[in-house]
């Protein structure tokens, strides 16, 4: 696995990097082709905006009779004069030049694309008669702006042979560029948003292969802590029945009492881890319920001193109780926060120096909580062993000795009971000098007389 990951992180970012690269060439390709899409789209509406203003800018000829003497009438005494057509800014307002070039350019699907324009005059120089309003100074922009030329043809002009000076449609498109872009807005965020999936993938599948790892070590540490708790139990057992079968044994009721007891009580440290395991697989699948009933926390501590006192005399250590708290009253499973007292104090004594051993469990009380202090002088926690001391099946390391025993499990299940009772702890530890637990739960509401 140490030499597969590797080589799945690469594999997996050559192909992310692969993928931003073609989404790169693939929106440079779309831009210059949504460039010359637009560009063609402009001059079709412009051009279908000339013939519709080409038809009445038709070249009217009129006859006239000339008489070359008062006497000849024929033929040849007529001639042709022609009347110059209105220009169109004679005959449409801004507005409906404006109106014509919208339709134009919704019909070829243009709608939002923003646009100025401007009428030439018919004469050979090119005087603008007509534009919108800021037609004349985007028009001298060339570099950002983009502009369309087209030459308004009378329909009939050819047919009469006349050079005729054209009228001219101007049409300019403002910051064409940004406009481009603006029309594959779409498909540039579509491109975006899955190349951000992509990549959010990407990190969840190495998250999820480095979880992976970590509770793969983490199993490998607790079958081989698991093997130990239940190696030491089972030996001593098989020590005691080997002692019960001794023929001086069996003949000394008092000791046949005694390495009756060591079994029990070894039997007893072997329920007590089978029922360590199954209480963290029914956590695990969120099963703890609570029957919470109203408690006097003062009572539980006495209780939990009382059950510590052969521990703690073997260590030479002791439990101070600082009961400060007016109202120790809270709505609490009984069962689980007496298991969750005796994790803490368990805790602080198993991770003790070897001499000196002072526990104190101090209580206050506010307008709406209870704050329960366990403070220890033992060995303390690293800041990373802080911040991991509730996560499953974690220990702190304590050297190659396997001198603290358990199975990693008593502070995830004191986080869940915490949980489970909507309250909060916090961890304060410096390495050398202890540590010190801090719990705070809201005071029960039943009036009582304390």
């Amino acid at each position: 696995m140490k030499k597969v990951f590797p080589a799945i992180v690469i594999l997996i970012a050559l192909s992310l990097l692969g993928i931003i690269v073609l989404q790169v060439s693939w929106l440079s390709n779309l831009w210059q082709v949504q460039q010359q899409k637009i560009q063609y789209k402009v001059e079709r509406a412009g051009v279908s905006v000339m013939e519709q203003l080409s038809k009445e800018s038709s070249v009217i000829p009129f006859s006239h009779l000339q008489q070359s003497s008062p006497l000849q009438l024929t033929p040849d005494g007529l001639s042709v004069a022609i009347q110059p057509p209105l220009s169109i800014s004679q005959r449409y307002t801004l507005s409906e030049i404006s109106d014509k070039l919208k339709d134009a350019f919704n019909k070829e699907g243009l709608k939002d694309l923003h646009f100025e324009f401007g009428i030439t005059s018919n004469s050979d120089e090119w005087v603008v008669e007509m534009s919108s309003r800021d037609f004349e100074t985007g028009w001298a922009d060339t570099v950002h702006n983009k502009q369309c030329y087209i030459p308004v043809i009378p329909a009939n002009v050819t047919s009469m042979g006349n050079e005729v000076p054209y009228e001219h449609l101007l049409i300019l498109i403002p910051d064409f560029n940004t406009q481009v872009w603006q029309s594959l807005i779409w498909m540039i965020g579509g491109s975006v948003l899955f190349t951000i999936i992509i990549i959010a993938a990407f990190y969840l599948t190495i998250k999820t292969m480095l979880n992976q790892q970590k509770l793969n070590k983490i199993k490998s540490d607790f079958i081989n802590n698991m093997t130990h708790e239940f190696k030491t139990p089972l030996a001593t057992i098989s020590l005691a029945i080997d002692a019960l079968r001794n023929d001086k044994v069996q003949r000394d009721a008092e000791k046949q009492l005694y390495f009756s007891s060591v079994i029990k009580e070894e039997n007893k440290k072997m329920n007590r881890h089978v029922e360590t395991i199954l209480q963290a697989a029914l956590m695990d699948r969120q099963e703890l319920k609570l029957k919470s009933v109203p408690l006097h926390v003062h009572k539980i501590l006495e209780h939990v001193v009382d059950h510590f006192a052969l521990q703690l005399e073997e260590k030479k250590g002791e439990l101070i109780l600082q009961l400060n708290a007016k109202n120790d009253l809270v709505n609490a499973d009984e069962i689980h926060f007496t298991n969750l007292i005796n994790n803490l104090v368990d805790n602080a004594i198993k991770y003790s120096k070897d001499s000196g051993l002072q526990i104190k469990i101090t209580t206050h009380s506010s307008a709406r909580y209870l704050i329960l202090q366990v403070e220890d002088n033992g060995i303390g926690m690293s800041k990373e062993t802080v911040k991991r001391i509730f996560e499953k099946f974690y220990r702190a390391h304590t050297g190659n000795l396997h001198n603290v025993k358990g199975f990693g499990l008593g502070m995830s299940y004191v986080k869940t009971v915490i949980d489970a009772h909507n309250a909060k702890i916090k961890v304060d530890s410096t390495l050398g000098k202890g540590s010190i637990f801090t719990i705070e739960m809201l005071l029960s509401k039943n009036e009582e007389e304390f």
